[in-house]
This record gives C-alpha cells, sequence and structure tokens, in this order.
C-alpha cells in the first residue's frame, strides 16, 4: 500500500506524524522564548555599558572596580549564561532531532544518504558550537577540549572545529591578570606584584579555569624564569552553575554522555584551590626523582611560598607540547608544510578510530610515504625517497619511544607511588629541549589506596598474559569492585579490555567507536557496580589510546603496565578482600 500511495500523500502523512511530536515543538518554543529573553538582556547590557562608559568618563579607575564587583556578586549571571547558551544550541537540537526523525520516517534506507545527510549536519552546526564554546567559556572550553581529544566517538567535524580550544583559547587582558595576581600576593603574602616578578607578560596558554604566564622572579625571590598559572575570578561557581546547564542538554539531546558528565563533573570540582595542586606537583616530583625514570621525565617544581587558592607559582619547562614536536617534524619532512603535516596527521587519526583491524599497525608512515609525499612523490628521485623515509622511520620510532616512556612513568605512578595525573591529554605532555618529557598540569591528580592498587593490578596482569584465562579476569574485576547484573563472566572479562586495554575486539566486531562497542556489552549483561577509581584509570588508558592514534598505533595499555603491576604485586601483595565503596552505578538493573 506505501509503495502505490502518491508522493504528495506520504509526504503529507509524514509532515502530519511530524506535527504530532510534543517534544520538538516544545523544543521549537523554548527557543522562541529564549530568543525573546535574550533580546531583552542585550538591550540591558547595552544600557548597561552605556552608563558604566559615562561613569568611567569621570573617574577610569572605576571601570575594575564595578567589573570585578558585578562578576563577583551578580545574581542573574547564572540565568544570562544559561539563556546565551540556549539561544544558540536549542535550534541545533531541534534540527538533530527533525533530521532523526525524519529519516525514520521517511525509511530512507540508502546508507550513504544517511551518511551524507549526518556528515551535512555536522559541518553545519560545528562552527556554531565554537562560537558558543569561545562566547560562554568556564566549563564548555573544558567539555569543547575533551570533545576535540576523542576522535573515536565524536564526529570528525566537531573534532577538527574544537581542535583549535586546545592551543587558542583567546586569553584575558594581561592586565585583568596582573590585578588577580597583585590581590593574591597582598593577600597571602602581603607583597606586591613588582616584589615579586622582574617581568611578567607571555601568555604561554589559556584553558577553561585559567590561563598560565611566562614571568621572571626578582633576585630577592631567586631571579629565575617561571610559570605563573592564574585562576579566572568566579570560575568555582561559574562551572558548577555550567554543569546544570549541560546536565539538561544531556536529558534533552545526549543521554549517552551522563557518566562521561558525571566524571568529569567529579574531576574538575577538585581543580579550583592552586595550593593542592602546588603540593601534587611536589609529591609527584620526589616520586618521579626516585623512580628509573628520574633521568627521563621532568616534572615542574612548584614554589609553595608564593601559591595561594588561585595562583600557583612553578618552575618553567623550557620545550614544545608532544603533538607539536610530532607535526613540526612531519612538515620538516613534508618541505614545510604545517598545513599538510596537520592534515595527515588527522586523516591517519581518523583512519586508525575507524579501521576494524586490530593490533599494532605495522604499516606505519612508511608504508604510506606515497600517500603522505602526496603530488610531490611524483617528481622525486628514488634516492630522494629513501631519505624522506629513513626521516619518517626515525621520526615514527622516536614518537613512539616517547609514548612508551609516557606509558611506563605513567604506569610507575599508578601501581608503586599510588598517584598519578588522571588528566594526560597531549597538551600536558611536553618534549623539552634536553630530551626529556616534561609532565605538567596536576590539577587532576588521583590517588589509589593500596588495596586499589594491588586489585587494579590483579586486573591488569590478568589481561596481560599471553593465554587469556575468562574465570581469572572476572574474579579480579569482582574484587576490584565491578558487578554486572547477570555475572556473565566472558562479557565482564570484555569490559575489563575495554577498560585497561585496548578497543580491539569492538573494531573486529565492526563497532566503529568505543562508545558504540560500550553500548553492545551494556546491552548483554550491564555493568551496575563500577569502583570510582577504576573510571579515572579507565580514563587514563582512553586518553594514552588517542595519543597512540596520532602515531596509527593501536596501543595495549595493559602490555606496557602489567610489568608494573607485577612489581606492585610482588613487593605488596596480599589476599583481597571484595571492594565495595565508592561505587558508581552506571546502567539500570
Amino acid at each position: 500500500a506505501h509503495a502505490t500511495t502518491p508522493r504528495s500523500c506520504r509526504r503529507h502523512h509524514y509532515l502530519h506524524r511530524y506535527l504530532q511530536l510534543p517534544v520538538i515543538w516544545l523544543l521549537c518554543v523554548v527557543w522562541i522564548i529564549i530568543s525573546t529573553a535574550a533580546t531583552a538582556t542585550s538591550a540591558d547590557n547595552f544600557l548597561s555599558k552605556q552608563l558604566r562608559s559615562t561613569l568611567t568618563q569621570a573617574n577610569p579607575t572605576l571601570y575594575t572596580t564595578i567589573g570585578e564587583r558585578e562578576q563577583a556578586t551578580n545574581p542573574l549571571e547564572p540565568t544570562i549564561r544559561a539563556l546565551k547558551f540556549w539561544r544558540r544550541v536549542a535550534p541545533i537540537v531541534v534540527h538533530y532531532k527533525f533530521t532523526e526523525y525524519w529519516l525514520k520516517v521517511a525509511h530512507i534506507g540508502d546508507k550513504k544518504k544517511r551518511y551524507d545527510t549526518w556528515e551535512k549536519l555536522h559541518a553545519t552546526h560545528a562552527p556554531t558550537g565554537l562560537k558558543c564554546i569561545l562566547e560562554l567559556r568556564g566549563l564548555f572550553v573544558k567539555i569543547g577540549q575533551v570533545m576535540s581529544s576523542r576522535a573515536d566517538f565524536i564526529p570528525r567535524q566537531y573534532v577538527d572545529v574544537f581542535s583549535e580550544l586546545q592551543d587558542s583559547v583567546p586569553p584575558w587582558e594581561t592586565d585583568r591578570v596582573k590585578r588577580i595576581v597583585q590581590q593574591s600576593l597582598m593577600d597571602s603574602q602581603g607583597l606586591t606584584i613588582e616584589d615579586v616578578f622582574e617581568s611578567f607578560n607571555e601568555v604561554l596558554g589559556s584553558a577553561s579555569i585559567g590561563q598560565v604566564h611566562k614571568a621572571k622572579l626578582t633576585p630577592e625571590f631567586g631571579g629565575e624564569t617561571v610559570a605563573v598559572k592564574v585562576m579566572h575570578p568566579n570560575a568555582e561557581t561559574r562551572f558548577r552553575n555550567d554543569f546544570k546547564i549541560f546536565r539538561t542538554l544531556c536529558k534533552v539531546a545526549l543521554p549517552g554522555w551522563d557518566p562521561i558528565l558525571r566524571e568529569l563533573e567529579m574531576q574538575m570540582m577538585t581543580e579550583f584551590d592552586y595550593t593542592n595542586e602546588g603540593q601534587n606537583l611536589l609529591q609527584v616530583g620526589k616520586n618521579m626523582a626516585k623512580s628509573p625514570y628520574a633521568n627521563k621525565v621532568k616534572v615542574p617544581y612548584p614554589m609553595l611560598d608564593l601559591c595561594s587558592k588561585n595562583l600557583l607559582v612553578m618552575e618553567y619547562l623550557e620545550g614544545k607540547k608532544l603533538a607539536t614536536s610530532i607535526e613540526e617534524k612531519l612538515s620538516s619532512i613534508l618541505g614545510g608544510d604545517k598545513l599538510m603535516a596537520r592534515k595527515v596527521l588527522k586523516a591517519k587519526q581518523q583512519a586508525l578510530f575507524e579501521s576494524k583491524h586490530s593490533g599494532n599497525q605495522k604499516k606505519g608512515f612508511l608504508k604510506d610515504l606515497n600517500d603522505i609525499l602526496g603530488e610531490s612523490n611524483i617528481s622525486m628521485s628514488v634516492l630522494e625517497k629513501a631519505a624522506k623515509a629513513r626521516m619518517l622511520m626515525t621520526m615514527t620510532r622516536d614518537a613512539r619511544n616517547k609514548l612508551s616512556l609516557l606509558l611506563d612513568a605513567t604506569g610507575h605512578q599508578i601501581f608503586n607511588d599510588g598517584l598519578y595525573n588522571g588528566d594526560p591529554h597531549p597538551g600536558n605532555i611536553l618534549v623539552l629541549e634536553c630530551g626529556r618529557l616534561g609532565l605538567i598540569d596536576y590539577g587532576q591528580t588521583r590517588s589509589l589506596t593500596k588495596h586499589d592498587r594491588l586489585a587494579l593490578a590483579a586486573v591488569v596482569c590478568a589481561l596481560g598474559r599471553k593465554t587469556i584465562d575468562i574465570h581469572e579476569i572476572t574474579t579480579a574485576m569482582n574484587k576490584f569492585g565491578f558487578h554486572s547484573r547477570d555475572n556473565n563472566e566472558e562479557n565482564i572479562a570484555k569490559f575489563a579490555a575495554l577498560y585497561f586495554d585496548s578497543d580491539a575486539a569492538g573494531k573486529r566486531l565492526g563497532y566503529a567507536t568505543p562508545q558504540k562497542y560500550l553500548q553492545h556489552l551494556n546491552s548483554i549483561d550491564p555493568m551496575v557496580e563500577v569502583p570510582d577509581p577504576a573510571v579515572f584509570v579507565a580514563r587514563t588508558s582512553f586518553l594514552f589510546r588517542g595519543l597512540g592514534a596520532l602515531l596509527q598505533q593501536q596501543l595495549h595499555t595493559s602490555q606496557h603496565w602489567k610489568k608494573h603491576a607485577k612489581i606492585a604485586i610482588d613487593a605488596k601483595g596480599e589476599d583481597l578482600q571484595l571492594y565495595n565503596l565508592g561505587i558508581t552505578a552506571i546502567a539500570n538493573e
């Protein structure tokens, strides 16, 4: 009957069904209300600016006082931020919901047409998402950074557009930052900024919570070059309110993001006291100094006497970000073409995530020489190609050695020290001029009890064996605190591999992303209890896999960590009792 129905009637039928969708039209109404309210807010802001302009003409110093007081006390700020957010995001949500429904009711089964439709939609809305992030900053910058580093389950268009948030978040004015530093030093030490710093200018990086400046101490304080991390005013309150906004978005449009958001909130809300980060840097630095990696990695030393809740002064490490170093070396091989180097690395990262193959990628850059060199390959002689091949092979080997060192140093921190960086994204890893790796930003430092370390070590050792014993893995997972609805041992072992090893099994089954593979495992036997310590270690494992993707390498973190896990068990092993504290339910029974 459907096949013989006139096309115009079918269209009317689809439209009629769509008009009956109350949620979509409710969102439209909300958007209209929000747009109206936002317009009123804009008018109010215009009048406020006019008043401020008049006042500051009479007293130039008044602008700063008014601005800072308004920032700290304006009770309408959460509402205004919510209105600005939904004014931009609500139309995007409506468009995605409409497209999803249209593809369903129109019975469009052509995979290519569906794919092209979604690709066009992603390309249309990714730039708008970036504009929203840059306008609001705060938590939204952090979420954008997380999305840009997770090409395993975020659409490519968003990853590409949001990638600029890793390095080029517009910084706050240096004078404004200096005022925060001045106030912090005066409150905690009774000092002025001129007492402590001979120079304070260059912005090294700007992020969601604060930004880092390069400075030089006065001779009285040692005269050395330092990095100064300054927290944005009112950052903690703003983050708490922004989490409420984004939690609403998850309920409306991103239900799969709820566990990720809970994890991010647990991590982020520990970062709003830089004295804690200073203590973490000091302790991790001491741990690394007595480790086998003392001459291979470097953690900046904090000047705790100058630190406060919103100010962190630490040793300056001269170097480049690991990803930037790789990109520059590839650019040199390509004759200085940085754009082509960035394009090649992104393409290889995406190709790895979309690949259904598992295991280490032996193909590497050498086999892809023709693709990398592009059109210039046609005019190259055999000797030139050989020289380029050697350079590519050396670059790849060096980068993989650095990644292996990073995995080993982190494995030592997790299993031996019980204190590690829970956010080792590419921007937190430097290649220093001396050749060592610089490990920075310990705002999200996580600690593990002796029981946590040994329980995790048992899981990693079981995963790292040449012959896998499913029962051994399941027993170790249960002792750590993992419990599924049906206790399906085979499924629990697959969960363990996904969390602490790799997502290779999912790729073999045809799941393009770890997120989809996780959904598949939960559909078989959902995990109902997950110990909190495991969540952060698993996230660290995933972030390392993202770094590996830059090198077209399918990482197996258990293979790197099993030696550290075995050392921990041999040194401190004991019979573990069932662990059932601090669990997080991520699925309904």
